[in-house]
């Protein structure tokens, strides 16, 4: 089976990364976090400082609560690379690429300014997605390819030996 080179993934995730970099210092330059810009009939740039993790998560921690995440973070991209190394599949590969892509964006917010810069207001009629960035694009996307991958037909194991088979 045909391997994407570690090194080919490794500059997807790299692109990821700069790309997201790039749009966030973009909305930090031209956005006012008091004005919406009107892009487009479903979508805004405003620009928002997330401190907080989805569901109230470390919320009780206090002061502790960046740091506990921030290492929580660098866990969870410890086992994707792992799993990186173990992953065969190519689409698998490209995902977890661009999951690690999207995680490193948004730990450098949480290390550089102590919450994630996000600035693409998508909605429809009066109920908004909360504000999301392309590090966060790159993470569903990613999680979304590997979900498209496990329906994907595998080959069958050959039995050899045994009953008739």
């Amino acid at each position: 089976m045909h391997r994407l080179p570690h090194g080919w993934g490794l500059m997807f995730a790299v692109a990821v990364f700069a790309v997201d970099r790039s749009t966030k210092l973009l909305a930090l330059w031209n956005l006012d976090p008091e004005r919406p810009l009107a892009l487009l009939p479903f979508l805004n740039l405003v620009l928002v400082a997330n401190p907080g993790v989805s569901f109230g998560l470390f919320s009780g921690l206090g002061r502790l609560a960046p740091w506990v995440l921030v290492a929580a973070i660098l866990a969870v991209c410890l086992v994707l690379v792992w799993w990186l190394i173990q992953e065969q599949r190519p689409l698998a590969r490209l995902a977890l690429w661009a999951i690690l892509g999207g995680a490193a964006g948004n730990l450098f917010d949480r290390l550089r300014y102590g919450a994630v810069i996000d600035f693409l207001d998508l909605y429809v009629g009066r109920y908004h997605w909360p504000t999301f960035n392309l590090a966060d694009v790159a993470v569903v996307g990613g999680a979304a390819a590997l979900l498209v991958d496990s329906f994907r037909a595998r080959p069958r194991a050959v039995k050899s030996g045994g009953e008739g088979g």
